[in-house]
């Protein structure tokens, strides 16, 4: 796991440092902001993953109206 993690850092890497016109000299910097972003991607995968029940169900509940306007819309027995 930490291998797939060092080459999937790698390949950022390389791919900021051809983003950047391949300057010289910023390796250092590279591997520093690519092992952020996978980092932060991992830490947005997990929280996404460990949402709550009630999050996930009103996630998919069908857009409409919400309860509050739903009981505004009901008329009045008077």
């Amino acid at each position: 796991m930490i291998d797939d993690k060092q080459d999937r850092i790698r390949k950022r890497a390389h791919a900021i440092w051809e983003n950047e016109g391949r300057p010289d000299g910023a390796h250092e910097r590279h591997w520093h902001q690519a092992a952020t972003e996978i980092d932060a991607e991992k830490t947005k995968s997990i929280a996404s993953s460990k949402k709550s029940p009630a999050r996930a169900k009103a996630a998919t509940k069908p857009a409409g109206k919400s309860a509050a306007s739903a009981k505004a819309a009901k008329p009045r027995k008077g």
